[in-house]
């Protein structure tokens, strides 16, 4: 028999699908795959990108410049190192926050060789004045360089190899559009469908030596947002369930139990989603609400909000966002039990679609 489950207190959001560090990166790094055959999903950017490498193996050239845009936790860094494998070159990873001064990427830049991948994360944190030398550097392969100050001062261009700029990014559109443009191929990731997570679910618990049924990985994949970060990561937290309170394999059963241990509902709201939702409908009558308000409700900042917690409620139509502010739907008030009145200031669905209006 199971006991009765207590109330957990975790210290960080399980459903989160920003990267923690402090994970194990052996673990992280042996979950991803290495070629596009092994990768699951994304069938559409998949298919183009195995068109533009072929083209560019054929023509004997490095691959055109990849934008790599979408949610945090869709592969956008696996499928770079992915991009390297096929192409057979090395590749070197870096992020925009830590490339401060054009002499970093200078270095990074002349120290690659012939066809080399450069990666770069969360490239729309990139500093203008960086901006500005990665320009010619993804156009021409060359670098402007200013030696001297003062008069004295004069411009060298120096050559660098031939090699492709991979950026990835969580908003495409703070990306500069001079930046944007130099990229040849733009590839969006999109959220991925139940049957896509369960058979990634299925994968990693053979790499990590799960036992796991078929309905235990769909259970999994149900609660996921979509997104193989979370799967994997409730997966690894599942296991620890399974070995405690069953008898070491995951099923349907195990699951459910410990996916309600952590607090994560048939739809994949945790405690959290859950509290922002009640807050607008119990103290705002469903809204709408402001953004600042509801922060300092919830105790949350601001920007975690609009990051972490509105998406995913948005592209489930449990939230709109309107000018006056924010709002639960009739489809929140019926998954979280409260009666909707039709007198109520949040908007309503409308039926078939899932477009709001504001009456």
């Amino acid at each position: 028999m199971m006991e009765e489950v207590n109330e957990f207190d975790f210290e960080n959001r399980i459903l989160s699908n920003e990267y923690n560090s402090a994970q194990d990166s052996e673990v992280e790094n042996c979950l991803r795959p290495k070629n596009l055959e092994e990768y699951i999903g994304q069938e559409k950017a998949k298919s183009n990108l195995k068109v533009y490498i072929e083209s560019a193996k054929l023509r004997g050239e490095a691959l055109d410049h990849v934008l790599l845009y979408g949610p945090p936790g869709l592969g956008k860094t696996t499928l770079s190192s992915i991009i390297a494998n096929e192409m057979g070159v090395n590749i070197r990873t870096t992020s925009g926050p830590a490339i401060e001064k054009q002499g970093d990427l200078a270095a990074i830049l002349t120290n690659l060789n012939e066809g080399d991948v450069l990666f770069i994360d969360e490239i729309h944190r990139l500093s203008r004045a960086v901006e500005e030398i990665l320009y010619p550097a993804m156009e021409d392969y060359s670098l402007d360089i200013i030696i001297g100050k003062g008069p004295s001062a004069r411009s060298i261009r120096l050559p660098i190899p031939k090699f492709t700029l991979i950026g990835a990014t969580t908003r495409a559109g703070q990306l500069t559009t001079p930046l944007r443009d130099r990229f040849g191929v733009l590839l969006k990731l999109e959220l991925y469908t139940p049957e896509e997570l369960a058979k990634i679910v299925m994968r990693s618990a053979g790499i990590l030596d799960i036992n796991i049924t078929e309905e235990g990985a769909h259970s999994i994949a149900s609660r996921s947002r979509g997104t193989p970060r979370i799967a994997n990561r409730l997966l690894k937290r599942i296991r620890d369930f399974a070995l405690v309170k069953g008898d070491g394999t995951i099923t349907s059963e195990i699951a459910k139990y410990a996916l309600e241990a952590l607090e994560i509902d048939e739809l994949g709201l945790d405690n959290i989603d859950r509290k922002m939702l009640e807050s607008i409908i119990k103290y705002y009558s469903g809204g709408p609400v402001g953004l600042e308000t509801l922060a300092a409700t919830i105790g949350e900042e601001s920007i975690t909000i609009e990051d972490v917690y509105e998406p995913y409620l948005m592209q489930i139509g449990f939230l709109a966002r309107t000018p006056r502010g924010r709002c639960a739907t009739r489809l929140a008030y019926d998954h979280l039990g409260y009666p909707f009145s039709p007198n109520n200031s949040a908007p309503q669905q409308i039926s078939g679609q899932r477009n709001f209006e504001i009456d």
